[in-house]
Parts: structure tokens; sequence; C-alpha cells
């Protein structure tokens, strides 16, 4: 089992544990806030199983059914965690509305928001370590549940503090108020998260700046080639797809134009790790003139 995986796990484990302080919290308040905080922990531990298979699932071997592998996986992860959080939004929005209709008082808030304050702490040091991991390790998946979670920290912590001035000020409507302002921010949330998964489904390219480091790197190694055309880009989870034309001299011998591509493809994976390359080797006459030229 890599670490990917066991972060996934560890997400399940300390999903449960933050589900069971906020809805003590909860218990303990009748806070609607307090709930909604809760009810999006539920989502937390539902999104943690869909981010372990798509994991699992991704990290399988390419098979005669999936020749380029698997790794796509991880997005549909990324995106049912939006729609879930979507689904947990409105679920708040009709809590806040019943809320603001019946404006009910709070039974021991100051202990209730201990207890979410402690969640709230154990929530931000895991989604720190997931965003972290996901990144290095490019998981999508992974990268999507610690977002998740700072989402849920930045809400809680609003969220707190509201309800500390409903005590002060007397101010019932603020916790149904506070739950609101949580829909419309895990909204916003679930939108983002399905906007960058679909964007890997659809194959999208490479950043800009990573994009640039590829050109720099088959310019400085193709030595011996001419010129290098029709470069293109896309990401599928932890691997990245580089595919382009190397237009050599047409007299070149067939060995040495595959040290070329053997050289510049070591030159890639050395500085894009996961990386997947394909290079359409071309006679000189197949010279477009524009693309990458070869640094000699």
């Amino acid at each position: 089992m890599d670490k990917i995986q066991k972060l996934a796990i560890g997400s399940i484990f300390i999903g449960a544990i933050v589900f069971a302080l906020k809805f003590a919290a909860y218990y303990l308040t009748g806070s609607i806030a307090l709930y909604s905080d809760a009810l999006e922990s539920t989502i937390n531990m539902v999104t943690a199983v869909a981010a372990l298979m798509a994991v699992r699932f991704s990290a399988q071997p390419a098979d005669k059914n999936h020749p380029y592998g698997h790794h796509k996986a991880e997005y549909f992860s990324a995106v049912l965690e939006g729609v879930l959080i979507i689904v947990a939004a409105l679920m708040i929005l009709h809590e806040a509305y019943s809320g603001l209709m019946r404006p009910r008082v709070l039974d021991m808030p100051l202990t209730g928001l201990g207890v979410n304050a402690l969640a709230t702490f154990v929530n931000a040091v895991w989604s720190w370590i997931l965003i972290k991991n996901g990144r290095r390790m490019r998981s999508p998946a992974l990268a999507a549940d610690g977002h998740h979670l700072l989402t849920d920290v930045y809400t809680s912590v609003g969220v707190l503090a509201g309800l500390l001035l409903v005590p002060l000020t007397g101010w019932q409507w603020l916790d149904p108020a506070m739950a609101a302002l949580v829909a419309v921010n895990i909204l916003w949330s679930g939108w983002g998260l399905m906007k960058e998964s679909i964007g890997g489904l659809m194959d999208q390219a490479v950043p800009e700046e990573t994009l640039a480091r590829v050109r720099e790197v088959i310019a400085v190694n193709a030595e011996g080639a001419i010129e290098a055309h029709d470069l293109r880009t896309r990401h599928a989870g932890r691997v990245i797809f580089i595919d382009f034309h190397l237009v050599v001299p047409g007299a070149m011998s067939v060995t040495d134009a595959h040290d070329i591509c053997d050289r510049i493809e070591r030159a890639l994976k050395a500085e894009v790790s996961h990386a997947l390359i394909t290079i359409h080797v071309e006679p000189d006459e197949k010279a477009k003139h524009a693309g990458i030229v070869v640094l000699s």
C-alpha cells in the first residue's frame, strides 16, 4: 500500500473523529450553524471513502482495456465530492430558512463551541497534510479532499466567531444566518472542485510554467535534431502525457535519431515526474520552422 492510499484511509478515520466532535457540539447547543458544520463532516467521510476507492483504482497498472492506465479515476472522486458538497449546502439552506422563521435559544453555547473548536483544529492540521502531499504526489483526489477540509475549517472559524456573539448580544437570528453563510461558501467550494476535475477529464493541458519547463528541456537536450513542433500535453491524475514531433536530418540513421529521443526522454522524466512521453521522428523536409528551436 503506497502513501497516497494510507493518507486516504487516514482521512476516513479523521473524518469520523471530527464528525463525532461536531455532532456533540450540535447536541450540546441545538445550533443550526453547528448542525450545518456537522452535516458537512458527514460529506467529508463519504468523500474520503470515495477518494480511497479512486486512489486504489487509479494505481492499477495499464491493461488491455485501459492501455493508458486508470489515472483519471481520481477525477471522478473529485467530481462526486463536488456534487455531494452542493447537496449538503442545499440541505443546510433549508435548515437555515427554518431557523430564521422560528429562532431558538441556544443551550450551553460556550461548551459546544469549545468542542467544535477542537474539531476545527483537527481538520486544519489534516487538511494541511492532505494538500501538501496531494500536490507533491500529484493526486487530485487527495488535493480535493484537503481543499474541501480547508473550506470546512474556514467556515467553522466563521461559525464560531458568529455564535460567540449570540450569548453576548441575544441575537438568536445570528445562528441560522451563519448557517446560511456556511451553505453559500460550501456551494462555491463544490463548484470549484467540479470545475477543476472536469478540466482533468477533458484532457486539459499542463500549467504554463510546466509547459515552459518542458519546452526548455527539449530545446537543450535535442542536439543533433533540427526542431521540435506540435508539442501537446495533458494530465491525468499523477501522470503527465507529453507528445511532439522531432525533425532530424534526412540522412541521419535510425540509431542516432533514437539516441536523441532517449536523451530527451531521460531529461524530461528527470524534470517532470510521472511523465509519459511520445516522440514522432520526421525528416528535415517536414520542418515547419516553428515551435521549439534546438539549442546547439
